[in-house]
């Protein structure tokens, strides 16, 4: 054998094992690519939530190893909250291998997000928001509208209101005004308000507040012409103390304002003062940091100095909470993808199925640290929401305090105003829903007639 010979096989001997090194260290990396906001108006939510996501994936890898082994990774880009940075950061970071999801936390960035992620097949988580017609995977199979869907929430708070007044009779002839941000997010319960005024006999008034919310007082003077019963305030960011405040300029009572899940935190009360003393809010998630999991993160990842908060106060709150238990269901999710693919990096779709299968009840929930943080979720191939519970919290000036038990939506109403609108919505693309009893139990379908 030559010389050259001799090179050229330990060069190509080389190079294999520097493939199977890398390969090896792909294989044990599942990825996270997060399309944050820690500047611009919406930074008090990002920066809250993005950190708690981050703060649970650094407690699996460093109390756990990662998922079985499995090491988790994360990059950010900054979206700003604007749609065009969240497409960008989208063509970026999507070429990376590993991914497991995206976790974007913005309805407009998530709406572009839908026919990109259904192409290249890797799922989209939109918590507590997004498209309510996505909760039906049949025709959205790669969209998650984990724990609450817009329609869902809706439906959590008239339930309250209704239990209010002494039951969901009770509420004809009353008046409900809604505060809405002006934009798709803020627009999304539109249909179903006017459905559920219908239905129960009160009467809805829904008034816009262009972005960012900064000047409401048209708003509230209208509020004030109107004497509802109550305001619902679905707003965002900046929008929500500066509703608070400029309510108590005009003598409307916070403990008639009820928020939405996204006017439900600490960023949109503590700024509000005095003005947000009794205000209710809705919430999936419960705030503080009683619960194993925050014990768990404050001593292994703060104590050590790799916490993603920049205020370690905010440690609890409700963005923060929100953010870990979004971690927990991202990190489930992939869980129980292993225990069907295998205990190594998963493609997409592979992730895909481990959301349409991510099953935690009570006692799983309990045995993960979260007991009393959330209540539970049970994802189905034809429900992607996963038939999640709400409370509401009540703010007494220093903290949150739940006022209300855990309340399921109402899906024998809206059940098939959400099929309605994916049916329309698949017609429009031309899409053939799934067949999900097929998918779920083939032998049992296979032997039907």
């Amino acid at each position: 054998m030559s010389r050259l010979d001799t090179r050229l096989r330990a060069a190509l001997a080389a190079g294999t094992a520097l493939a199977a090194l890398a390969g090896s260290a792909i294989a044990d990396e599942q990825y996270f690519p997060l399309q944050s906001y820690r500047v611009g108006p919406y930074a008090a939510g990002g920066t809250g939530f993005f950190g708690g996501f981050i703060d649970y994936l650094t407690l699996i890898n460093t109390r756990d190893g990662g998922v079985n082994g499995v090491r988790l990774t994360w990059s950010e880009g900054e979206t700003q909250y604007e749609v065009e940075r969240g497409v960008e950061v989208y063509e970026r970071l999507k070429s990376r291998p590993g991914i497991a999801a995206w976790n974007p936390l913005s309805v407009g960035i998530a709406y572009a997000m839908i026919d990109r992620i259904t192409k290249d097949k890797v799922p989209l988580v939109t918590i507590n928001h997004g498209r309510t017609d996505s909760t039906d995977g049949r025709v959205f199979p790669y969209v998650f509208p984990l724990l609450l869907n817009p329609y869902s929430e809706t439906s959590g708070i008239v339930e309250y209101l209704g239990g209010r007044e002494g039951g969901l009779d009770k509420l004809k002839g009353k008046t409900i005004a809604v505060l809405y941000h002006g934009s798709p997010y803020g627009k999304e319960t539109i249909p179903i308000y006017e459905l559920l005024a219908k239905r129960y006999g009160f009467k809805v008034e829904q008034i816009e507040v262009p972005h960012p919310g900064n000047e409401q007082q048209s708003q509230w003077l209208t509020i004030r012409r109107l004497k509802p019963d109550y305001v619902v305030l679905r707003g965002w960011g900046v929008m929500n103390p500066v509703a608070l405040k400029t309510a108590q300029k005009t003598g409307f009572p916070a403990s008639r304002i009820v928020g939405n899940v996204w006017s439900n935190s600490e960023e949109d009360v503590i700024p509000a003062g005095d003005a947000a003393k009794g205000y209710v809010a809705i919430t999936t998630q419960a705030s503080g940091a009683e619960y194993p999991v925050l014990k768990d993160i404050i001593k292994t990842v703060y104590d050590g100095n790799a916490g993603n908060l920049a205020d370690k106060k905010r440690i609890g709150s409700v963005y923060h909470n929100l953010g870990i238990v979004n971690g927990i269901l991202n990190v489930e999710a992939v869980r129980a993808a292993q225990a069907k693919f295998g205990r190594r990096t998963l493609t997409g779709d592979e992730v895909r199925w481990g959301f349409e299968h991510l099953r935690l009840d009570e006692a799983r929930v309990a045995a993960l640290g979260a007991k009393g943080l959330f209540h539970s979720i049970n994802v189905t191939c034809a429900n992607h929401e996963g038939d999640g519970r709400v409370t509401f919290q009540q703010w007494d000036g220093a903290k949150w305090t739940v006022v209300s038990d855990w309340i399921a939506p109402d899906w024998a109403t809206l059940r098939p105003i959400i099929e309605a609108s994916s049916a329309t919505y698949a017609k429009e693309h031309g899409i053939t829903p799934r067949n999900c009893a097929a998918e779920e139990n083939p032998t049992h379908v296979a032997a039907t007639p």
